[in-house]
């Protein structure tokens, strides 16, 4: 992480300029003849002001920006037009000074701060503007949060806002209020995604945000996201794609909108599996813990060498530490010996096992030799009382790679191994058959149930943690009666497939067709389209992961 002190006058501003092109498309968007009282609440050198020069219509707009500077290039540009103000001011003190405006448009692109570059005056200020607005307290949110809630606070009855904000919105979890504030403050939400990276020259992903206010709107609020590979094809297609594709009702009682990248007939599928007879959740197999949290992985997980030069062998535990040493869906002893031979880092210390009088000479010169190199000045081992000692070692049924690429990694452990928090534990709850719960994730339901759980970050990698994993829905395989060899054969084939790096594909086939299918009786057409659920939403993140996008 970059801290406060290091970082440029980019980042600590949050200055990220719109496109030309994508301001005069939002402008274009939300004006209409009832627009009257306009306000843009961050607008730096005024490129969003420059491009409502050009409507020709009645209207006060005003403009809030923080540097003078750029608060003068912006009056510059509209030095002839008196339907223009604008103010040099923290948008925070113009919006505390304002609370009762209310405005029909409002449009922008708030600041892209993170919390580690804001003061601690700031991010209380952000803190309080959202209890204010009847949200959770919380100083750990990056300013566009902020500025979304409070603006949105400012919205006429009848009224629209159209925001150029970080992608994170979709997904990550300290915009889950912020997510749930939209979804019941907005009657109707668009977002608009794109391929490409927008701003030149900067890597960061945005979406536009569109949504409407509308005094005689009833029913359920609705939502729909549209796909777009740059600001060009976003303008020059827009009102085909809205008009293709429906508003979905919106769903407040979940925080994700990953689902809204599905078509309604595909997430009327998603909703009746989840409420049918055949279907389950990964917790009711099984609990998720995350891994063993080392405080430092480099000095505790060691290879054969070490552990032998400093007598560590007999307070070793086998360790599966990363996942190119996962080779199918068991890892039992010979896969272990694999990668010790391999030379990998396959043992960890756990000095938990012998007391401090006891150190055989070569541990106790390990411990000597990582006070020496500083491996103890971490904060998870500064608090423990023996900074050597890790907590909460213990040995799961299984493992869960925490992040994935082409497909999730559920593997049984055999060996009595342990992991770091690369992967999660996963315990069998009692009765649960170890190779069904295999079986009742390897399938298109569980893959595309995850896709929609989990979430996506740099490189197109997919990151679930324990309680996403939980709530993923997957087929009932525990209370079916299968004859063994049946459930032998389908797991050794997933084996088999995993462990000779053929085409996961190969595997779900059968899977699907065998139990799916055949013995849950499953409609053929659900269990297909869960398939293209899975590889609509992996192919998304993959792609956008090779382009540079999250």
């Amino acid at each position: 992480m970059i801290l406060r002190k290091d970082a440029t006058e980019q980042k600590l501003a949050g200055r990220y300029y719109t496109p030309y092109n994508l301001a005069q498309f939002i402008i274009d968007w939300g004006m209409d003849q009832n627009i009257t009282n306009i306000l843009e609440p961050s607008c730096g050198d005024g490129v969003f002001l420059e491009a409502l020069v050009g409507y020709d219509g009645i209207f006060n707009c005003t403009g809030i920006e923080i540097s003078e500077e750029e608060s003068e290039v912006a009056r510059e540009r509209l030095l002839v037009d008196d339907r223009f103000e604008v103010i040099h001011s923290d948008f925070y003190e113009f919006y505390n000074k304002n609370r009762s405006n209310r405005y029909d448009l409002i449009l922008g692109n708030p600041p892209y701060i993170r919390y580690q570059y804001l003061t601690e005056e700031q991010r209380a200020i952000q803190s309080d503007l959202l209890t204010s607005n009847n949200m959770k307290s919380n100083k750990l949110i990056n300013a566009w949060v902020a500025f979304t809630v409070a603006t949105i606070s400012l919205m006429a009855e009848d009224s629209k806002i159209a925001f150029v904000i970080p992608a994170e919105l979709l997904q990550v979890k300290y915009a889950e209020s912020l997510r749930s504030y939209l979804m019941n403050e907005l009657n109707e939400i668009t977002l608009l995604t794109f391929n490409e990276l927008i701003f030149d020259g900067v890597d960061q992903e945005v979406v536009v945000l569109l949504g409407k206010k509308r005094s005689d709107f009833e029913g359920v609020h609705q939502m729909k996201i549209l796909e777009f590979k740059n600001v060009n094809d976003l303008i020059q297609n827009f009102d085909e794609y809205n008009h293709n594709k429906a508003f979905q009702n919106i769903n407040t009682t979940s925080t994700k909108w990953t689902k809204y990248f599905l078509s309604t007939e595909e997430n009327i599928v998603i909703d009746n599996l989840i409420n049918s007879d055949e279907c389950i959740q990964f917790i009711d197999i099984a609990s998720v813990d995350v891994g063993i949290t080392t405080g430092n992985n480099s000095y505790f997980c060691v290879d054969r060498e070490t552990a032998r030069q400093y007598d560590l062998t007999n307070i070793s535990k086998p360790l599966i530490a990363r996942s190119v040493n996962i080779p199918g869906v068991t890892f039992d002893e010979e896969d272990w010996q694999w990668n010790v031979e391999q030379g990998a880092k396959t043992f960890l210390v756990d000095f938990n096992l012998v007391e401090d009088a006891a150190l055989t000479e070569g541990q106790r010169a390990y411990v000597q030799y990582g006070e020496q190199n500083n491996e103890h000045t971490g904060y998870k081992c500064q608090i423990r009382n023996r900074w050597y000692a890790i907590p909460s070692i213990w040995e799961p049924d299984a493992f869960f790679l925490r992040r994935n690429y082409q497909y999730p990694k559920f593997v049984l452990n055999k060996c009595n191994a342990v992991s770091t928090d690369t992967m999660h534990r996963v315990s069998f709850l009692l009765g649960t058959d170890r190779k069904k719960a295999i079986l009742s994730y390897y399938n298109s339901i569980a893959f595309a149930f995850t896709e929609l759980e989990a979430r996506s970050y740099g490189g197109g990698v997919l990151e679930i943690l324990p309680r996403e994993l939980e709530n993923v829905t997957i087929p009932n395989f525990n209370d079916l009666i299968i004859d063994e060899d049946v459930i032998n054969m389908l797991f050794n084939h997933v084996n088999d497939v995993i462990r000779k790096n053929r085409n996961i594909e190969e595997a779900l086939d059968l899977v699907d067709r065998a139990l799916l299918i055949e013995r849950l009786n499953i409609p053929e057409e659900v269990v297909t389209t869960c398939r293209s659920v899975w590889h609509k939403l992996k192919d998304r993140r993959i792609q956008r992961g090779t382009t540079g996008n999250n």
